[in-house]
């Protein structure tokens, strides 16, 4: 079986499979009390990785998981991103990784997440109007001020990945990747050599396994469910894989969850490898 934890940055000890909280609703009322309990569900049932970002609601999803979760249990991480803001002009989101707003947006996250520090932060996306120095270089700055633990990127290339490790550590990296998707496979392989944390976001296709003849045979085989052989073959892929499987229902956490005993032969994951688009 594959490890069940992974040490982000070196030292920060995390359960591999972890939880995206994007999907989980935040506006007032029954379904923001369900969310609420799913996020809790996640952590007693021993999840200590969630994803979360400024993006989600403008901070509304931050503040839901504070509500939830806060005071944080020893051990939980919550993992923000910053760099999408709303543009004043039309209201509508677009990268923005300008050092000032980087910055406002940290000090929002660290009020909403009731934080001093956040341990792991994540630049959504690179800026393609701002230098990335300048981007990374604020990170940096802001973790030098003790307002940040760890950097971390989303949907880079490898010679993104490259230019920023020129200018600090890099933890973690979040790209798209899952079983019928891997277009950034030389970014994992980049990840792998280097022992950076790689959070496969959409790390089921969004249902397109249960799609798929073969996924699903595997899945018939092993009684299991196309989302757990998704989920178990990114565990399997790479010790440096940690998916962060989001959802709004209590039973799909703990059928994800599921996939860590899920143990795929040596035949499945040939089957399983051989997919790809």
């Amino acid at each position: 079986m594959a490890a069940s934890t992974f040490r982000i940055g070196g030292d920060l000890t995390v359960r591999r499979l972890g939880f995206g909280a994007m999907h989980l609703p935040t506006e007032p009322g029954a379904a923001r009390e369900a969310s609420v309990a799913v996020a809790r569900r996640a952590v007693e049932l021993g999840i200590n990785l969630i994803d979360t970002a400024h993006l989600y609601g403008g901070g509304a999803n931050e503040e839901l998981l504070a509500e939830a979760l806060h005071p944080y249990p020893e051990g939980v991480l919550i993992t923000t991103k910053v760099g999408v803001a709303r543009s004043d002009d039309s209201g509508e989101w677009r990268l923005d990784g300008r050092p000032a707003v980087l910055r406002e947006q940290v000090e929002n996250a660290l009020r909403r997440l009731r934080v001093e520090r956040i341990e792991l932060l994540q630049l959504h996306r690179i800026d393609p109007e701002t230098p990335l120095a300048d981007q990374i270089g604020t990170l940096r700055d802001l973790r030098t001020e003790g307002k940040i633990g760890r950097i971390g990127l989303s949907e880079v290339t490898v010679g993104e990945l490259g230019e920023a490790r020129g200018i600090v550590g890099i933890a973690s990296v979040q790209n798209r990747y899952n079983l019928l998707d891997r277009e950034h496979e030389p970014v994992l392989t980049a990840c792998e050599e280097a022992g950076i944390a790689f959070l496969p976001w959409r790390p089921v296709a969004w249902g397109d396994s249960g799609a798929n003849a073969e996924v699903a045979a595997v899945a018939a085989e092993l009684g299991a469910t196309p989302t757990q052989v998704a989920l178990a073959w990114l565990l399997g892929r790479s010790p440096v894989v940690l998916p962060i499987p989001g959802t709004a229902r209590t039973d799909h956490l703990e059928e994800n969850l599921a996939a860590e005993r899920l143990d795929l032969t040596p035949a499945h994951r040939d089957r399983l490898d051989g997919l790809s688009g």
